[in-house]
């Protein structure tokens, strides 16, 4: 044994695990080169190695926190270091260790299986798990570059036509949609503003008909929508700023457009002002609807058509959560709907009692943030209604409140204040950011970037960008 804690406490770093995990008090050490090796085949053969890290990993992110993966990794060849007393088992596992922990391909299954990234951002997918690692810490330790995003708004003449309505994230670009049907298009490694997308002339149905009420974006191409339920295209990479309307939408028999959003097979529409016609979906490939119906937003169907002629707090919520799942969410109820099975609901949420703040709602790719007016916050995994933790934001009936969620977190603003929970431990409070940005029109979030845009006495939104980026 005494041979074996040498080994471990003297040797050199790995560099495979240890600059992941020290950020998170994980320590891996491997032995001495100059100690002698003997063969791996002996003992540890390298596919069991790479699968063992892998499940580890798993482990440890499912039964607390991705963020506990690295740690986990760290720790799992000290614990074999313990189990087995001898040195022939110290050095075979440390040794193939070092060969393992090159593999781009263990990087890739645990960027994937941890992080859930398919695709590759940086240069090896090692630095994609270690930069997805330090930028959750961040998140947890409120580490965090702030600026406001600047442009231009002298080509508006109209007052509210500034206000910001709707925020979208890629991994490049931060959208915003404004009252005036306009989406401004910003580079998120500069935040410069880069483009401004305006949908082809039409004649409105009121004066805020149309403005942007939902926005799909990838780094290559733009889908928005505007209340009048029309949908229209654009290719980022393009050249200038055309659109294109890929669906013209009917008010008259449908109702004001007051969420849309989409994957990569469908958009999906939340309507309200007629009965029977809440949910519209689109194939996105051949642009053409395949459903319309649902009974979610009928006790809204009035202040639908109000919403085109005033400045309204918003009436339904929709977003995509898993891929193929729908959940949208009114004052009364909250709604999961299946679209590859269309019209099917897989599931329901009421709360007649007290009500929801309908701004408080947002999803992510397994659970949904649902808030009532007292400011008592459930999140929930969405195909199950298992509730995964619950937290409390105060004076929430008493100010205007914005909510989103990220993969770990919930964000919320009330009174001018972000305050953070994490959702992976239970719904623990972590802090509130250090600037106020007063009342919240839009608010988005992912795993890198939060974005936020706040109500000016000039009718002219301020945005405001956070990056949790591994700084």
């Amino acid at each position: 044994m005494s041979s074996s804690s040498s080994a471990s406490d003297n040797g050199n770093s790995s560099g495979g695990l240890s600059s992941v995990a020290g950020r998170s008090g994980g320590v891996f050490e491997a032995p001495s080169p100059s100690r002698p090796r003997h063969s791996a085949n002996d003992v540890w053969p390298e596919p069991f190695l790479e699968s063992l890290a892998v499940q580890v990993a798993v482990d440890a992110s499912l039964s607390t926190s991705p963020v506990d993966a690295a740690p986990a990794l760290a720790n799992v060849f000290r614990i074999l270091l313990d189990e087995h007393d001898t040195i022939r088992i110290v050095y075979h596992v440390c040794t193939m260790w070092q060969a393992v922990s090159r593999s781009d391909h263990l990087w890739q299954l645990l960027s994937r299986q941890v992080w859930a990234r398919t695709r590759l951002v940086h240069d090896t997918w090692r630095d994609e798990f270690i930069y997805r690692h330090r930028t959750a810490r961040n998140f947890q330790t409120r580490s965090y570059v702030h600026v406001t995003l600047n442009f231009d708004p002298s080509d508006v003449d109209e007052p509210d036509s500034l206000s910001c309505r709707c925020l979208r994230l890629s991994d490049l670009y931060l959208a915003a949609g404004f009252a005036d049907g306009t989406v401004r298009l910003f580079l998120l490694n500069n935040r410069l503003h880069v483009r401004t997308l305006r949908p082809p002339p039409r004649d409105r149905f009121g004066r805020f008909s149309r403005a942007v009420s939902g926005i799909i974006i990838s780094d290559s191409r733009l889908v928005f929508a505007t209340m009048d339920g029309d949908i229209h295209v654009a290719e980022i990479n393009g050249v200038g700023s055309h659109t294109r309307t890929a669906f013209v939408g009917d008010i008259v028999n449908d109702g004001a457009l007051v969420d849309f959003t989409g994957c990569g097979r469908y958009w999906v529409g939340l309507f309200a002002g007629v009965p029977g016609r809440a949910f519209h979906i689109w194939d996105c490939i051949n642009e053409e609807t395949t459903f319309v119906g649902g009974s979610l937003t009928d006790p809204e169907a009035v202040m639908g058509w109000h919403t085109l002629t005033e400045l309204t707090m918003s009436l339904g919520r929709l977003r995509i959560s898993g891929g193929e799942t729908a959940v949208a969410c009114t004052r009364w109820r909250i709604m999961v709907i299946d679209l590859r099975n269309q019209g099917v609901i897989i599931g329901e949420d009421e709360e007649q009692r007290r009500g929801l703040i309908v701004t408080g709602f947002d999803a992510n790719d397994q659970a949904y943030v649902r808030m009532d007016s007292r400011g008592n916050a459930i999140v929930r995994r969405v195909r199950t209604q298992e509730t995964v933790c619950e937290f409390r934001v105060s004076r929430a009936a008493q100010r205007r409140v914005m909510g989103c969620v990220n993969r770990l977190h919930a964000l919320m603003c009330a009174g001018g204040v972000m305050r953070v929970w994490d959702v992976q431990r239970g719904g623990e409070y972590l802090y509130s950011f250090r600037e106020r940005v007063g009342e919240v029109d839009a608010i988005v979030a992912n795993d890198r970037h939060v974005a936020v845009a706040s109500y000016s006495s000039t009718a002219v939104s301020t945005i405001h960008l956070w990056d949790f980026g591994a700084l």
